[in-house]
């Protein structure tokens, strides 16, 4: 059966090709759309932390370290997306490798990450534009910025809901149009960043990177040699967002050749941009001050008010970097709605695409309500502890598939094939793996409490329409089914 699954999945993103914008994305804008999910809170929050509480400048070596662990694993996803270019990204994969069960598995899980980690960076959106009012001499009542849950006191975070909704609201107008936008977005983002190196360095002060190594103060984690891992684990998870590239499969041009140029693309750029920030922002200040929300605004006032220009700059590329980033995690998620339901995991209306728009305006819209409500009403914290267990599920799924497929169908064409695949795959799996044990009980405990809703959807509703629709497929009955036409 699992021939029978390729077979099927490859049909079926023919066929998504056909009713979607099969031509929207170019190389360019792939990797464009990596680098707006990987260059977001990362970049603007995490780098600060890492520093501050792991590695001190030696957190340079854990951007390395993490920019290496999501390389491999980026080769084996363009390997899986030059033999399978379909929109469901892992999901699919998952499919034609393991079978409808994982594949119901790791799609159902991804369906939470990608809505909690759109609505995470939503909130962290909303915090900096409140920020830039107040700087403008605007206040927002505290009731329409704070959330009723956690430690907020207000009645709804509406900025949050605002970036969600205008995001979505443009994935829904078309991927040309959203794709256009993130362009223009993740320039302004890179050439504030590129700014911030240029001037920065010429504030580094050598006394702060000494000791560049800070020695260890006892525990795992607490600086040294085991605080660069610790960092590196933490930092990783700004890279995840390249699976967002893979989802675009369907609306890209020539997607054997594209899809593998983007993931590769958007790890190198990224590493390369995280490695100089970190070497930079250590440098501009002792990094005992970087565990604040705002690092860079950070670095830049402890060189003085000559640089108020440039920590204007830096907020406005957070607010900018950061609702690229909504744009293109929700990007992500309403392609695996879509893919799943016209698989028939979920129900056809999810799967159904606009004949105006050429985009699954249904399950965008579902994105819509249900991020907005999470984005609106959840604190950071809470949110942030949700994301990351599935991007790790789900990058251990695809450096398995490349080695079994290898092994089990050879004859396949790989427009794109990983070098020293045995090596490189292992790698990909020890780090998944090293990095899944380092999560806290409470992270399992959440994913087991939603895999056990799940499965009760997957006997009862998933399993029996989805094997049937396969089926159909695999004997030649062409790619579609009930979800297709107007949204």
């Amino acid at each position: 059966m699992a021939n029978g699954n390729l077979d099927a999945i490859v049909a079926q993103a023919e066929h998504d090709r056909t009713r979607l914008d099969s031509n929207a994305l170019g190389p360019v804008s792939l990797t464009a759309l990596g680098i707006a999910s990987v260059v977001g809170a990362g970049i603007f929050v995490t780098t600060g932390e890492a520093a501050a509480q792991y590695a001190g400048p030696a957190v340079v070596f854990s951007f390395l370290i993490a920019g290496l662990a999501a390389g491999v694993t980026a080769l084996c996803y363009a390997e899986l997306a030059s033999m399978i270019p379909a929109a469901g990204s892992t999901y699919s994969y998952a499919y034609a490798v393991f079978g409808i069960f994982l594949a119901w598995f790791i799609g159902w899980d991804l369906l939470l990450e990608y809505l909690f980690a759109a609505s995470t960076v939503a909130v962290g959106w909303a915090g900096y534009f409140d920020s830039m009012l107040r700087s403008a001499g605007i206040h927002l009542p505290d009731a329409l910025v704070d959330p009723p849950f956690g430690d907020g006191s207000g009645v709804v975070n509406v900025p949050a809901m605002a970036i969600v909704f205008l995001t979505c609201g443009l994935l829904y107008l078309g991927t040309r149009e959203s794709a256009r936008a993130n362009n223009a977005l993740v320039a302004l983002k890179l050439g504030a960043l590129a700014l911030f190196i240029g001037v920065g360095v010429f504030f580094v002060a050598g006394s702060n990177w000494k000791p560049f190594v800070p020695p260890n103060e006892g525990g795992f984690g607490e600086f040294g040699a085991t605080g660069i891992l610790r960092a590196a684990g933490v930092v990783f998870f700004a890279y995840v967002g390249f699976d967002a590239v893979s989802t675009a499969a369907a609306e890209s041009r020539n997607p054997r050749r594209t899809i593998p140029i983007g993931l590769l693309g958007t790890v190198i750029v990224s590493t390369l941009l995280y490695v100089a920030i970190g070497t930079v922002m250590t440098g501009m200040v002792d990094y005992h001050q970087l565990n604040v929300p705002d690092p860079l605004a950070e670095a830049v006032r402890s060189a003085g008010s000559s640089l108020d220009w440039l920590e204007t700059i830096i907020n406005i590329a957070a607010v900018v970097g950061l609702a690229a980033t909504v744009l293109v995690t929700f990007y992500g998620q309403t392609r695996i709605f879509m893919r799943m339901s016209s698989d028939g995991m979920l129900p056809d209306r999810l799967g159904k695409v606009s004949g105006r728009f050429q985009t699954p305006g249904q399950a965008t819209l579902l994105c819509a309500v249900a991020g907005a409500i999470v984005a609106g009403l959840l604190p950071i914290d809470v949110l942030g502890d949700l994301v990351s267990i599935g991007t790790l599920l789900s990058f251990l799924i695809v450096c398995s598939g490349v080695v079994i497929l290898r092994r089990r169908r050879p004859d396949l064409e790989r427009p794109f094939r990983v070098p020293a695949v045995h090596l490189v795959a292992g790698t990909g799996i020890v780090c998944s793996v090293g990095l899944i044990a380092t999560l806290p009980v409470t992270t399992w405990i959440r994913l087991v409490v939603w895999l056990l809703i799940g499965l009760l959807i997957f006997f009862t509703y998933a399993k029996p329409r989805s094997s049937a629709r396969m089926a159909a497929l695999a004997a030649g009955g062409g790619g579609g089914g009930p979800g297709d036409g107007a949204a």
